[in-house]
């Protein structure tokens, strides 16, 4: 079997193969989906809940970090569909439960439950094409998914800014939980990638205790170090963003979206180079050149608000270049981590996912508690942490070497 072949038949057929390509960018999709089609209504809500709006994506980054944890062990142990059918049940329960609430209680609590559910779809996305195909071919994969999955971070703000312009927040959860409806039957399309003879036979609690030795995994952590890093730079930006635009340089809310969909244009077009570039250059590669910049655009984002220089023009000029390398980065890492651990796709997968995901919860808290009212700590904390993760890049590139 060749690295660019399906491992399994159920997919190999054109149209099969077309709709399993939609419904994993779909399931990737969520995740950015359920936290950026509310952003522009951030302000909004923060004032008709009389509290901290910010929280409502730290709760769903809680939940979305510790539930993975969970769905790890249990895909690798019953199969990748059984966990999707019921997560995308808790979402949708989840969703109801944000539309209906009046307090920022209630709907904190609402979105750590929806993260429950949400987080199975990325997580058992990157798994199930683990299933399939390995390294050169799954970084290929992963970028055609990242491209078809922007869709979600371009169309979710703009149509979150039209819908809080002409009705109330609230809606905006009750069309997450339609979306949720569609995905659960779309899963009846979706076929089993993991057969009975390659799922872990150990017990449960043995299958869980595949984490210590994936946390003993120094190849395995250096990659999903490398794109934690990255991630918590990426969520001060996805956090802070709303504040800065929109409260600070007094963007309209309906056109806070447009802004937002420079940046995944930019990543669009990363995903694609990146899926020619994977063909002749190494994954550690890529991923060294990809931090390094998104590292100096960050640093260029920290110089430009500190000395208070160029306005918006500046800031949105580095952010592009610093998103835009997420369409390498992500796909990248992603591939050569997995690689290092194919045997227990699912629990990498959902490992490398609660630090990915989990990361935001250290940029928002961090916004949360240090900001000083001006676009400086969003620029100071994605230059920090984006610097690590070109160092993590650094030392995993030198490894390699030796």
């Amino acid at each position: 079997m060749t690295d660019s072949q399906p491992r399994v038949q159920t997919v190999s057929g054109k149209t099969a193969s077309l709709s399993f390509v939609i419904i994993l960018s779909a399931l990737m999709a969520f995740t950015s989906l359920s936290t950026d089609i509310y952003l522009p209504a951030m302000p909004v809500m923060a004032k008709d809940l009389h509290g901290d709006a910010e929280l409502t994506i730290t709760g769903f980054l809680i939940g979305f970090c510790i539930a993975q944890l969970i769905w790890g062990p249990l895909s690798d142990h019953f199969g990748r569909r059984k966990p999707l059918f019921i997560g995308m049940a808790l979402f949708i329960i989840g969703s109801v439960g944000c539309a209906l609430s009046q307090e920022i209680s209630q709907i904190v609590f609402w979105r750590v439950f929806q993260a429950l559910g949400a987080c199975t779809g990325p997580m058992l996305a990157r798994a199930m094409i683990r299933d399939l195909f390995s390294r050169t071919r799954a970084a290929q994969m992963l970028s055609t998914l990242m491209i078809i999955m922007a869709i979600a971070p371009i169309a979710g703000p703009l149509l979150g800014g039209q819908m809080i312009k002409i009705t109330s927040w609230h809606a905006i959860f009750w069309l997450l939980g339609t979306i949720g409806i569609v995905m659960l039957i779309s899963l009846f399309w979706l076929p089993e990638t993991l057969p009975e003879d390659r799922r872990v036979k150990a017990s449960l609690p043995g299958a869980f205790r595949n984490y210590r030795t994936l946390l003993s995994n120094t190849q395995f952590m250096r990659f999903t170090l490398c794109l934690m890093f990255y991630y918590v730079a990426a969520y001060a930006f996805i956090t802070g963003s709303p504040f800065v635009y929109i409260t600070y340089f007094g963007v309209e809310p309906q056109h806070y979206g447009w802004i937002f969909a420079l940046n995944i244009v930019g990543l669009m077009g990363m995903s694609m180079v990146n899926r020619r570039l994977v063909q002749h250059y190494s994954l550690e590669a890529l991923l060294k050149v990809a931090t390094l910049a998104a590292a100096c655009a960050a640093l260029f984002l920290a110089l430009v608000t500190r000395l208070e220089i160029g306005g918006l023009i500046l800031i949105l000029a580095a952010i592009f270049v610093f998103f835009s390398m997420n369409g390498i980065i992500a796909a990248t890492s992603t591939a050569a981590a997995l690689d290092a651990v194919p045997n227990v796709a699912g629990s990498a997968s959902a490992l490398m996912g609660s630090l990915q995901y989990g990361s935001g919860i250290i940029s928002s808290l961090l916004l949360a508690w240090l900001s000083d009212g001006t676009p400086w700590t969003m620029a100071w904390i994605i230059a920090l942490f984006s610097v690590a993760s070109a160092a993590m890049a650094m030392r995993q590139s030198k490894s390699k070497e030796e």
